[in-house]
């Protein structure tokens, strides 16, 4: 029997209690119910940066609803199509990447909140035309069960963020550690006061609107403190690392631990993962 799913991710972002989850790249069949017994709150499938097809997609994200486990998708692009295709798949929600304007938001909206609505029917609910009761119950009971997250990675976003986080449909918002400390000035600084203060802004500026903040820090150095921070301050979609983060650094440490037991001191000749 298919485990139930927990209360509709959607809902459960916009409440003050965290949900925890981590990034998973592999798509091995073994791994889904390891990753079930971890006790996560969802799972974080990254299309953006990792080459997974459509098909290895909506199985991963057919076994992870299987198991129990939410699998929120980011697509390679703020494209609404892309989105649906994600959904299709079997995605509970979607995290669109580099968004900049509310323009962009209110097109997701209409993919992921207003499904199966398309076309002149579509556009023209965006633009403010009702729906006749039967059709506007329907599509909005869908969408509850639909998650729709945004990332803000650039000054530009920083920028129309109160914008942003007005357009009606929206559950959350993501930091993109990487392409936000870059579009500061700052690339890979994140220590520098103007990465830390710009993530501050985001989270407590979305959680006032009583929507999800999400961080996924991947970085090594202060991983946890850094979660903990955000955490304290209100971020509440924590992504913790990756599956192949955690599992290059376990061995490296564990090798490393076992080699200078042994006083061996003869240099690896594998090449290192540049994480």
């Amino acid at each position: 029997m298919t485990p139930q799913l927990p209360a509709p991710f959607a809902q459960r972002l916009r409440q003050p209690a965290r949900l925890y989850g981590t990034a998973v790249i592999s798509p091995s069949p073994h791994w889904v119910p390891v990753v079930a017994r971890l006790g996560l709150d969802f799972v974080f499938i990254d299309t953006e940066h990792i080459p997974l097809d459509r098909e290895t997609l909506a199985w991963m994200c057919q076994a992870y609803r299987a198991a129990g486990i939410p699998p929120i998708v980011r697509i390679t692009s703020p494209d609404p199509y892309l989105a649906c295709v994600a959904l299709d798949g079997g995605a509970t929600g979607v995290i669109a990447p580099y968004v900049e304007s509310p323009e962009e938001v209110r097109e997701l909206v209409g993919a992921v909140k207003k499904r199966p609505l398309k076309g002149r029917t579509l556009s023209r609910h965006l633009a403010g035309a009702g729906l006749d009761p039967v059709l506007r119950d329907y599509v909005e009971k869908g969408a509850a069960a639909r998650a729709l997250i945004v990332n803000i990675e650039s000054t530009p976003a920083l920028e129309a963020l109160d914008e942003i986080l007005a357009v009606e449909g929206l559950d959350g918002v993501f930091v993109g550690p990487h392409d936000l400390s870059t579009s500061l000035g700052v690339p890979e600084q994140y220590e520098h006061p103007k990465f830390l203060a710009a993530c501050d802004a985001i989270i407590t500026r979305a959680r006032a609107r009583s929507l999800g903040a999400g961080v996924h820090v991947i970085y090594p150095a202060n991983r946890l403190a850094h979660e903990e921070r955000w955490a304290r301050l209100g971020a509440n979609f924590i992504v913790h690392a990756a599956d192949i983060i955690l599992f290059s650094e376990g061995i490296r440490r564990d090798l490393g631990d076992l080699k200078a037991r042994l006083c061996d001191t003869a240099a690896s000749h594998g090449a290192s993962i540049n994480l």
